[in-house]
């Protein structure tokens, strides 16, 4: 009997950055334009699908890097990356790349999903939810440098974490996050998001609870929700200075879970995730391979998503 590969969810922007970040700008087109982000990117792909064999694969996109929900919650939630024209601080030589990966993906027919006011944790975390609920079978694989999608992992979940490069993956499953986090699944690592927080994304935290002992606390008191009843009764055996330090962040914390928990039901469009087998447009990759100087990475691809 053979066995079905996992769904491969894609965190685009967490991969392309990379590629970007990798790149510095060597890499460029016949016309010099930089594409080392497009190649990059595609070659992240092409060496997921050989090497892990899934039975299908979504590229999930951030229509909204910063959703007006989790703002209006948190303020500060990512207000450090805000350009002084109010959109995302990011390399100018990155934006067109961004749009001619979406021209290869297309041409491809790799499925490629975001929804409006959703980051793409929102997406994954909803793909992952409807497909757990459709097959009793299946398995979640979730390519991403972005450690706020630990939440997701569950016993048919895991996060291949990309830290240290795609051909160095640290495969987070329940088992490793309490081996690396002391917590035991990925609603836990939610809560211990919380309150650690994350000075990347403007979560501020509970001052003074740091990822130790959070862990702890969580340990002791299950979920966040247990950790915050026992600040708020005096006869719990929380020391008097985790009590102090709790009670001041009750406003954060308060909010903050609405800020890091992804949704789980995002109103997205339908796609087919399948791995295509033939590109949906030849002519169109075709003429974009040529005129970028993408052949080499385009065949890559291609090989992978056929190869059996």
């Amino acid at each position: 009997m053979t066995t079905r590969g996992p769904l491969l969810l894609l965190d685009a922007a967490s991969l392309y950055y990379r590629a970007f970040f990798g790149d510095r700008g060597k890499i460029l087109a016949p016309d010099g334009s930089p594409v080392g982000a497009v190649r990059g990117f595609l070659d992240m792909i092409a060496y997921l699908v050989r090497e892990r064999r899934p039975s299908g694969l979504v590229a999930c996109w951030d229509d909204d890097w910063r959703p007006e929900f989790r703002v209006a919650a948190l303020p500060s939630y990512k207000a450090h990356r805000v350009a002084a024209d109010g959109g995302e601080d990011a390399p100018p030589e990155l934006g067109p790349q961004v749009d001619l990966i979406v021209e290869v993906l297309a041409a491809l027919g790799i499925a490629r999903v975001g929804a409006a006011g959703c980051e793409a944790d929102d997406v994954i975390g909803t793909l992952t939810t409807r497909a757990l609920a459709a097959d009793a079978t299946t398995t979640v694989e979730i390519a991403t440098g972005d450690r706020d999608l630990f939440q997701l992992v569950s016993p048919r979940v895991r996060v291949l974490y990309t830290a240290r490069g795609v051909r160095n993956l640290d495969v987070i499953d329940e088992p490793r996050l309490a081996e690396r986090y002391g917590v035991a699944s990925g609603d836990a690592y939610a809560d211990l998001a919380v309150l650690r927080g994350d000075a990347s994304d403007g979560l501020p935290g509970v001052a003074g609870i740091g990822e130790k002992t959070g862990a702890g606390l969580l340990g002791r008191f299950g979920t966040l929700a247990g950790v915050v009843a026992a600040a708020d009764d005096p006869g719990s055996d929380l020391s008097a200075g985790q009590r102090a330090k709790l009670l001041a962040g009750a406003e954060y914390l308060a909010v903050a879970p609405g800020v890091v928990r992804v949704l789980r039901d995002a109103d997205l469009p339908e796609a087919d995730p399948e791995l295509p087998g033939e590109p949906r447009d030849a002519a169109a990759l075709a003429a974009l391979s040529s005129r970028w100087g993408l052949g080499s990475s385009v065949t890559r691809l291609r090989a992978a998503l056929t190869a059996g």
